[in-house]
């Protein structure tokens, strides 16, 4: 059963983590490896349709993802908001991502808000297996799926600063279904994020006021995650700092542009020596032995000590910049009503390959919002398995609501 369990977590990490058709162009490919890697998918139209940024755009509902400190800028009472992808469909039909976030301001300086992601992989249909006596053995089907709740509280500190604190239950399941599960369990974790935002608005001509909005966010902090008691892998901690620059063009439009940049603040995996790199056995001999060495010393790293080691493990300055993946995104906003969206996410080649531009429009009213994105892998990698992606999300805001309510009563 660990041989199925692992080809689970196997197939469950290949898809979320888009390193099929990646080429290393010479380098060696050795992307950074974490559980649970559905975290880190994106999970709403706004951010999808702007390349996948919004640490430091503007607040919407969907902040829980990107920012949570960016609620304590809301303007509006509260809101809620359900996001749904259809996720790599150039491959399978039934992976999908699941997305609930909702927000309350409890005065002008404090906030709360929270989501569930339910991330679905499917049905998988495990191979038949021979018994003991020589008959075959169904497995039967697995339906793996993924799943975190979370909570955030987010405070304005000043005139210009705001920031947020999370804490997330993980939950993991990649052996639903199976119906020998001896030894194997679901995996569980708790972690947290802590998050910021800073807000600087400028005076233009013709009473005109432009902002500039430098945005922070380390989520997923929290220990290693098994699923056997035996093997521990990191969670996809990582740092994301974001910048925003909105102009007013008029009264009646706007530009937002932004960039963003992401790091896993997790260790380098490894890599195994290969005997054709090495002119003689002695020489291979050597760097296997390095190699444990190194493994071990990955294995015994925790949480915070990953997270230091992150910045300098990888080779050189060089390889620690290739652990970058940037997005650059820009909005268009008629009155507040109708918007346009572009972008561009860019991972190295060595490290995942995943190279795409995305659009996005949205359509915003007094009491709901829904906005759609779509992502078209670049030349450079035709065949990115997230080409072709849907995003949509549909929000709506209580202070609509509420108006909504009375006029229908005044009315009557």
């Amino acid at each position: 059963m660990k041989t199925i369990k692992a080809s689970l977590a196997g197939a469950a990490l290949m898809l979320s983590t888009l390193n099929i058709n990646a080429e290393s162009k010479g380098d060696y490919f050795n992307p950074l490896q974490t559980a649970i890697p559905s975290l880190s998918i994106a999970p709403d139209a706004r951010g999808g349709g702007m390349g996948d940024v919004g640490a430091a755009t503007s607040a919407d509902v969907n902040s829980q993802y990107w920012n949570p400190s960016k609620y304590a800028n809301m303007e509006n009472k509260g809101g809620v908001a359900i996001s749904y992808t259809p996720w790599l469909r150039e491959i399978v039909s039934d992976i999908n991502l699941l997305y609930l976030v909702g927000y309350y301001k409890l005065d002008d300086r404090q906030a709360l808000s929270a989501s569930l992601r339910y991330f679905s992989y499917g049905e998988i249909n495990l191979s038949d297996m021979p018994g003991p006596s020589g008959e075959v053995i169904s497995q039967g089907t697995a339906k793996p799926y993924e799943m975190a709740i979370d909570a955030a509280y987010s405070r304005a500190l000043s005139q210009y600063w705001s920031a947020g604190v999370a804490l997330r239950f993980i939950f993991s399941d990649l052996m639903n279904g199976v119906i020998d599960e001896e030894n194997l369990s679901a995996a569980k974790m708790v972690a947290a994020d802590i998050s910021a935002i800073y807000n600087r608005p400028f005076d233009l001509s013709d009473k005109r006021v432009a902002k500039l909005s430098i945005g922070t966010n380390i989520s997923n902090i929290g220990g290693k995650i098994t699923y056997d008691d035996v093997t521990y892998q990191f969670l996809p901690t990582n740092w994301k700092l974001g910048f925003n620059y909105e102009y007013p063009v008029d009264i009646y439009n706007k530009f937002n542009v932004s960039f963003d940049l992401n790091k896993l603040l997790v260790p380098t995996t490894p890599i195994a020596p290969e005997r054709s790199d090495f002119d003689t056995d002695a020489e291979f001999k050597e760097a296997q032995e390095a190699y444990r060495n190194s493994l071990e010393d990955y294995n015994s790293y925790g949480t915070v000590k990953g997270m230091f080691k992150s910045f300098g493990d990888s080779g050189g300055f060089g390889e620690e910049m290739k652990e970058i993946v940037w997005s650059l995104g820009a909005e268009y906003s008629y009155r507040d009503m109708f918007m346009a969206r572009f972008g561009y996410t860019h991972e190295n080649e060595s490290k995942g390959n995943r190279k795409y531009f995305a659009a996005g429009v949205g359509f915003k009213m007094r009491v709901f919002e829904l906005n759609a994105a779509y992502l078209i892998a670049a030349r450079s990698n035709p065949t990115c398995p997230l080409n072709k992606t849907l995003r949509f999300s549909l929000g709506f805001n209580f202070d609509g609501m509420k108006k909504l309510v009375d006029n229908s009563s005044n009315a009557e």
